[in-house]
């Protein structure tokens, strides 16, 4: 519900907060006193539009805070869920206008757009006046409001299930389809291509050692050459090999007079002679393995190019060769498995629609019950409201298939006839203002328990009518302050009497500057304010009297 009200430099309120309870609370007060401003600084902190107008003369802005009191598992909680709002103790809605018209959002104090800050204020108030509307006006919250009022809920969701499972498989079914189609075009394609890289059969790695025999085989000449040189300059004349066998020999000879000074000597020659002949041998062998066959290196070039052009040809590094291949063998089973996945997908597609199909009817059935029962309960309100001429009706209409959504298979509108024999149409479009008013009043008292909404506005609810009607509509916003909050503009000492609370809106002057202001009342100026509600200006003995009668009615 909403808890308080606090309003800075908004045109004609300087600094004021207002504090609200629970039930029926009454806003009084003469007219041009400011309940408008009143009712226009809370359209401002609910996301209505902002304007340069709303802020007091000579202020830079203005600004106006709502405070919500909510229960933890309130609907509205999911809102700021969504937007990964922190949730308190108590819930904040603020505004802030600045004088050129440009104005900021916030929830709990984090900056938000108008747009979220208007969803929010949707999910709280619902504003209902002679030209100014919402909520039970917008055909698309008629749908679940029946749901609720017939404790739907739960089938409304099985339906909302069954649809999603049923378009889901649908679209596979549709994927499947195309990738199907697309693949037998290809198949004639996907056959040829395997057949190519069966032939060429590329191997892991193959790239690489292909270039590098190319390159040494690009490079034998100059290899044997090289090696040839090398070979020379260790064997010509005598030899490294045969040079060191005869130092050795003569270092050999003499090693016992050298007392052991010539042995490391000998010991490293010894090896170097071994290494030598070792290095000769390899040298031979390196020599005799180079291959100068032409013919040898035309077929690895053959080879290496003809992997790289599969590779250009497919738009893929040569070491992806191996792997097209599986991936095209894959495609080709997946044409020829196709055929029996798609049967697959379209039977479990056709036994999801008729559950669907299933669901939503037996859905749309109890909806047409209760919408009798909607319409009887709505009906019986409205004669006591001054509008027993007037029909409410719910339209239940089939949808075509092509329309079917998560929920169901039917069309849902609120309806009315304002005289009898006239065609139904849109509350909106077929009432009058005064009449709009009393037809909301009318369904809110009968949808109370179903609409999650916890704080509901009138302003003037009571236009153009006395007497017996404004008791009945008195009554009315007390029968329904019962379930939400209720906060009512009224003119009517029948509608103000009824009131749990009673607030009195009123204009003065101030330091030159006129200033509206909002104050409670006590009982003794309660009395009063009903009593000049029933005479005017000039309040009666007579008008006392008379409200004194209608408080202690109630």
């Amino acid at each position: 519900m909403l808890h308080r009200l606090s309003i800075r430099d908004i045109v004609l309120i300087d600094k004021l907060n207002v504090d609200f309870k629970n039930g029926l609370c009454v806003l009084t007060g003469e007219t041009g006193a400011g309940k408008s401003i009143l009712l226009d600084s809370l359209g401002l902190a609910l996301g209505a539009r902002a304007d340069s107008a709303l802020v007091r003369h000579g202020c830079e802005k203005g600004s106006v805070s709502a405070e919500f009191d909510l229960s933890t598992d309130h609907p509205f909680w999911q809102i700021l869920d969504e937007q990964d709002i922190e949730r308190d103790d108590s819930l904040v809605l603020r505004r802030v206008v600045n004088a050129d018209g440009r104005s900021r959002a916030y929830i709990n104090d984090q900056p938000v757009s108008v747009a979220l800050l208007k969803q929010a204020g949707a999910a709280l108030v619902e504003i209902h006046g002679q030209f100014d509307t919402q909520g039970l006006l917008n055909p698309v919250t008629h749908r679940g409001l029946l749901d609720a009022f017939g404790n739907l809920g739960d089938q409304a969701k099985q339906t909302r299930t069954a649809f999603r499972s049923w378009k889901q498989v649908e679209r596979e079914r549709m994927e499947a389809e195309a990738a199907l189609e697309k693949a037998r075009a290809d198949e004639e394609y996907l056959r040829h291509m395997v057949e190519e890289l069966t032939q060429l059969a590329p191997q892991e790695g193959e790239e690489e050692e292909l270039a590098a025999q190319r390159q040494r085989l690009m490079h034998g000449e100059k290899l044997i050459d090289g090696m040839n040189q090398a070979h020379g300059e260790l064997t010509s004349h005598k030899g490294v090999e045969v040079n060191l066998r005869n130092a050795l020999r003569h270092l050999e000879r003499i090693a016992e007079k050298a007392e052991g000074r010539l042995d490391s000597v000998i010991e490293t020659l010894d090896k170097a002679s071994e290494y030598t002949s070792l290095g000769i041998q390899e040298l031979e062998r390196a020599s005799n393995e180079v291959d100068l066959d032409p013919r040898h290196l035309e077929a690895v070039e053959e080879r290496l190019f003809a992997l790289r052009a599969a590779a250009r040809k497919h738009d893929v590094q040569v070491t992806e060769l191996p792997n097209l291949k599986d991936r095209f063998e894959a495609q080709l089973n997946a044409v020829e498995a196709g055929d029996t996945a798609l049967q697959e997908l379209r039977q479990k597609e056709t036994a999801l629609r008729t559950a669907f199909i299933e669901i939503a009817e037996d859905l749309g059935q109890k909806r047409r019950a209760t919408a009798q029962k909607l319409d009887k309960a709505v009906n019986d309100e409205l004669t006591p409201l001054k509008l027993g001429g007037a029909t409410f009706a719910t339209t239940i209409q089939k949808l075509d298939a092509a329309d079917w959504n998560e929920t169901g298979c039917d069309k849902i509108a609120f309806e009315i006839s304002t005289n009898p024999g006239a065609p139904l149409g849109p509350i909106a479009k077929v009432a009058s203002g005064g009449e709009l008013s009393r037809f909301m009043l009318a369904l809110k008292v009968v949808l109370a328990q179903a609409d999650p909404i916890p704080t509901l506005v009138f302003d003037e609810v009571d236009a153009g009518i006395g007497g017996a009607t404004a008791a009945a509509v008195g009554e009315r916003l007390g029968q329904l302050a019962q379930d939400v909050q209720v906060l009512v503009v009224t003119h009517s000492p029948q509608v103000g009497a009824r009131g749990n609370h009673h607030l009195r809106v009123s204009k003065a002057e101030n330091n030159g500057q006129v200033v509206s202001t909002i104050r409670p009342l006590s009982d003794e100026e309660r009395t009063e304010e009903i009593a000049r509600m029933i005479s005017g200006e000039q309040i009666t003995i007579e008008a006392r009297a008379a409200a004194d009668t209608l408080l202690n009615a109630v």
